[in-house]
């Protein structure tokens, strides 16, 4: 349980304590170094926060890495990561963060009912951490599918650029979220093993859920990084068809002018005198002649493209 300074350290027997520092200055981490021996080098991990999820055994404890993930903002701009350093013994657990963590809030106010789940171990309330942290992920990626299937909607009817752009925002996130959670797994692999004495076989069974869930993160993160792909590909070939389209519009256009500027620009010339035609400029006949042809021009184009399915 949370306790004061003065009885930090290592529990009687029978006793099983469990230390909770936020924010810990470099006194009070060196005070847990002298009290519970632990390695200078995991003090010196908890001293700053930028580890990756790891897990280091020693002979009397374990220094576990763990992190979880929160979303910030409504429309999931980024992500908090949070990181929460461990040391599980037999008789304690040391949970070390730098600010308020969700999941140790959970545990604390479980642990502080009767029957309390510290009478299981330290092990067991470890496994409470570890799963709550897992279970936070899970809405953050409920968030990102959700917002991933209105952009494939919206990329298939009217593809934007703003909807590009957030595609890979959400893939960005996706990486994030597969850089904390594959190592997670794998580290809950390990201790589902049973190879410490500090976890016990009942605990090794609860653990291998937790893995088994990091686990089904990590297929849904793999699976949403193949839609994003799937997305961005959909953009671009209907960004494509679109422009194809513009083109062969375009094209048709042009065509549909090209004999009517040739007809323009041949009866347009500055000369009066045409052989075989004398005053031709002064011609009723061939000036209606040349605005028939402009006007069925077009039309006998269109139909001859739509015969060729061109339209």
């Amino acid at each position: 349980m949370h306790v004061g300074p003065d009885s930090v350290g290592l529990p009687p027997e029978g006793i099983v304590r469990w230390v909770d520092l936020e924010n810990a200055t470099r006194e009070e981490l060196t005070l847990l170094r002298d009290r519970f021996n632990f390695h200078p080098l995991s003090i010196d991990d908890c001293g700053q926060f930028d580890s990756r999820p790891k897990l280091d055994e020693f002979r009397e404890h374990l220094f576990v890495v763990t992190q979880g993930l929160r979303a910030v903002g409504d429309r999931l701009e980024s992500l908090d990561i949070s990181e929460l350093h461990t040391f599980i013994g037999n008789r304690y657990l040391v949970t070390v963060h730098s600010a308020v963590h969700d999941a140790i809030g959970q545990v604390w106010k479980r642990c502080s009912q009767a029957p309390s789940p510290l009478g299981r171990g330290p092990d067991f309330a470890y496994y409470l951490i570890a799963d709550a942290i897992t279970d936070l992920c899970f809405p953050v990626l409920d968030r990102v599918s959700e917002e991933l299937s209105e952009i494939e909607d919206r990329v298939l009817r009217t593809p934007k650029k703003e909807d590009l752009e957030r595609t890979f925002e959400l893939r960005r996130l996706l990486a994030a979220m597969r850089k904390v959670v594959a190592p997670q797994r794998d580290i809950l692999s390990r201790l589902a093993r049973h190879e410490s004495t500090q976890i016990s076989e009942r605990t090794a069974l609860y653990l291998r859920d937790v893995a088994e869930h990091l686990s089904r993160l990590t297929e849904s993160i793999e699976v949403n990084r193949d839609l994003l792909n799937n997305s961005i590909e959909g953009y671009v070939s209907a960004t494509s068809m679109r422009t194809n389209e513009i083109m062969k519009s375009l094209t048709l256009l042009s065509a549909v002018f090209l004999p009517l500027t040739f007809v323009v620009g041949f009866f347009g010339q500055n000369f009066e005198e045409l052989p075989g035609a004398p005053n031709w400029t002064q011609s009723p006949a061939l000036a209606w002649s040349v605005v028939a042809f402009c006007a069925l021009t077009p039309v006998v184009m269109m139909v001859w493209f739509r015969a060729k399915s061109w339209l």
